[in-house]
Formats: C-alpha cells, sequence, structure tokens
C-alpha cells in the first residue's frame, strides 16, 4: 500500500467502494512504473541513433523489444501497439546502416 493513501480518503461509504479505492492507488502506482519505464526505454533508443551509436541503439532496441512484449503479455500495451513501437524504433536504428 503506498504511503499517502488514508482511510476515507475518498470518502467511501461502503467496504467495496474502500476497496476499490486501495486498488485504484495500487494500480495507479504500477501503471506511473510503467509509463516511466516504456518512456526510458524508448528514448534509450532515440538518444542512441541521435547520438550515431549503432551498437547502443542495437543493444537499446533489443531491451525494447523485450520489454515491450512482455508488457504486451501482461496487458500493459496491446499487441499491435508493443509491435508498431518496435517497429518504428527499429526504422530509425536501421537507418543508421545508410
Amino acid at each position: 500500500m503506498p504511503k499517502f493513501y488514508t482511510k476515507g480518503l475518498a470518502m467511501d461509504n461502503h467496504k467495496s467502494a474502500e476497496k476499490r479505492a486501495r486498488q485504484t492507488i495500487v494500480k495507479t502506482e504500477r501503471n506511473r512504473f510503467y509509463r516511466t519505464r516504456i518512456k526510458n526505454l524508448t528514448k534509450a533508443v532515440r538518444v542512441a541513433v541521435e547520438a550515431g551509436d549503432k551498437e547502443a541503439a542495437v543493444t537499446a532496441l533489443k531491451d525494447v523489444n523485450k520489454s515491450f512484449h512482455s508488457y504486451a503479455v501482461k496487458g500493459i500495451l496491446k499487441k499491435n501497439t508493443a509491435a508498431r513501437r518496435v517497429s518504428r524504433l527499429a526504422k530509425l536504428v536501421n537507418k543508421l546502416d545508410k
């Protein structure tokens, strides 16, 4: 349970509403973690591409591919969204050859 949760924060009138409020807080924390992680992974690839560092870009792309597809299995990202994002980053990395 996150530190900032206090009982009665949402003025719940039923036990089920109290439970739902607790679940929402936990899920919000989890989603915030994954959103930040997705942004950081994507940024790592883009920074490597801008620097022209092919090896770092390929390594970062492998991390992105593994993580995004794992997130798709967990239901954090949709399958096609994960594939689309990885594909777009792969295009950027592949342009470094030319």
